[in-house]
């Protein structure tokens, strides 16, 4: 017996359950994620005008990354509804480039074993990692204001300053990740769209350029002034050729050139610095120095770069970012943090995320001001968390951070969740339910059974299989269109086994 037959006889034009990822589910994408919520929906979303954070802890497929797509949709939506007051959404949930550059900065030794990587692993370099995802997306958002979602207008910079535009472009030199070629001529064009002039930064090299000429024009002039070589005096010595005083040349010319040489020297070594200390972005030595150095000196001097081991630089530049976004009409910025048991350097593996996800748990962050963090975590997280230490709980706070320790479904809710999906592939007019399906099957004991599937993912392979079961015991030509208690108690046993084989 085909399944979809099956379907339509209850007016299901497709199978609700054949799909277990919300990423690449088209159902929840298309229709369950405007009308499907958890319980704690609202407390995880919060109120956008007011950006705060939220910390879920919940197993696998308990639809943690639908709630993140969900809470990323709302947002669109308010943005569209205040144009004024929008909120600028990070995605940190792709740590793979940032961990594969950081593994590339420790010695071999080290990244033989990523438990040793991890452990270098700090607050700042995810504050970096955030900055890069940040970041880049604002000069896309600039410099390809037609191929990007919200883009910014051009008429729009013009609410950027001298100052705004000098710490964007600050920013941009050190966070900007995009591969859309060269990363000098993308740092220009924003140079550009911004209409940051930078003549002043060219002075000292003019100087020494002009400086160098006219010394060697004096010399030349000199030679061919004198060329016998010498000169006789009046009591008929002979005095010092030209050629006696070729030295002074380059020694003029160094002094001439010395307060470009210093610049020079200064962006090198911020650039080197920047180099080796932001070590979760891809960048070139000579590009950082390229676009320092077209930044005037006065301008650049005591300005927050990523140039040591700490925090504080890390801070400053985020209340640069905030301050540039807030004249370009965004009023905070919310970071959807997701799949931390995905990347290939964690494997899913306890010790391994929690090497990478504590660091992150720092108050000062997690309430900086104008940022709210949702925190989309395994659950495994939450029972090491309650064994931390007391300076743990004191840096992290997790009183303030709205943690919901179990992200559960009630077997009623997960009915719910099963209707609407039903519903959401149902024909126009059609209202089934998964109790329509059943035969013989009393309402309470599927509300237990549900209960004890317990995730949204496993209660879609749960229904797949009753209904792919079902049918295989019936043919087309003597269908069956209701399902007996008898399939669905047999498939549940097998599939109760199975998870609890899995640790699942």
């Amino acid at each position: 017996m085909n399944i979809q037959s099956l379907l339509e006889h209850h007016g299901i034009i497709r199978n609700p359950f054949a799909e277990e990822d919300a990423q690449t589910d088209p159902v929840f994408k298309e229709h369950c994620i405007a009308n499907a919520y958890h319980p704690v929906w609202d407390k995880v979303y919060g109120d956008p005008t007011e950006p705060a954070t939220a910390i879920v802890f919940g197993p696998k497929g308990s639809g943690k990354t639908a709630m993140r797509l969900q809470i990323l949709r709302h947002l669109k939506k308010f943005n569209r509804e205040n144009p004024t007051e929008r909120i600028f959404t990070v995605a940190y949930d792709d740590f793979n480039p940032f961990l594969d550059h950081f593994s590339e900065r420790m010695s071999r030794r080290a990244t033989r074993k990523p438990e040793r990587v991890l452990k270098e692993w700090k607050l700042w370099d995810h504050m970096d990692a955030i900055l890069c995802l940040a970041v880049t997306k604002l000069v896309d958002q600039i410099l390809k204001p037609d191929l990007v979602e919200d883009g910014v207008a051009r008429e729009s910079l013009s609410k950027l300053d001298r100052t705004a535009s000098r710490d964007l472009l600050l920013l941009a030199s050190c966070y900007d990740q995009s591969s859309d070629g060269d990363f000098v001529s993308r740092w220009n064009d924003l140079r550009h769209h911004l209409g940051y002039h930078n003549f002043r930064s060219k002075i000292s090299c003019w100087f020494a350029i002009v400086w160098c000429v006219l010394v060697a024009a004096a010399f030349l002039y000199w030679m061919f002034q004198s060329p016998g070589g010498g000169n006789v005096d009046g009591e008929g010595a002979v005095t010092k050729s030209v050629w006696d005083y070729l030295w002074l040349a380059p020694v003029l010319m160094l002094i001439g050139a010395l307060p470009y040489l210093v610049r020079l020297g200064k962006t090198w070594w911020a650039a080197f610095q920047i180099r080796r200390h932001m070590r979760v972005g891809k960048r070139e030595l000579g590009s950082i120095r390229k676009v320092l150095h077209s930044i005037p000196a006065k301008e650049l001097s005591s300005q927050p770069l990523p140039r040591y081991d700490r925090t504080d630089d890390r801070y400053e530049s985020l209340n640069k970012f905030q301050s540039v976004i807030d004249r370009l009409g965004y009023s905070g910025t919310i970071v959807l943090m997701d799949r931390v048991d995905e990347p290939h350097m964690t494997g899913g593996k306890l010790e391994l995320m929690r090497l990478f996800v504590w660091p992150l748990l720092d108050n000062k962050l997690l309430k900086h001001p104008g940022i709210g963090f949702k925190m989309m975590l395994p659950q495994e997280l939450y029972r090491d968390m309650e064994r931390e230490s007391r300076d743990f709980h004191e840096r992290a706070r997790l009183d303030k951070q709205n943690v919901i320790p179990s992200f559960q479904w009630s077997g009623e809710s997960l009915y719910d969740l099963a209707r609407a999906r039903m519903m959401a592939c149902a024909t126009e007019g059609a209202s089934p339910e998964p109790k329509d399906l059943f035969a013989d099957l009393e309402y309470q004991r599927m509300i237990s059974a549900f209960q004890s599937l317990r995730v949204p993912r496993h209660l879609f392979r749960f229904l797949y299989r009753v209904l792919v079961d079902h049918c295989n015991r019936y043919t087309d030509a003597n269908p069956e269109f209701k399902i007996k208690a008898e399939t669905f108690e047999t498939v549940l046993a097998v599939y109760s086994r199975e998870i609890d084989s899995n640790g699942l």
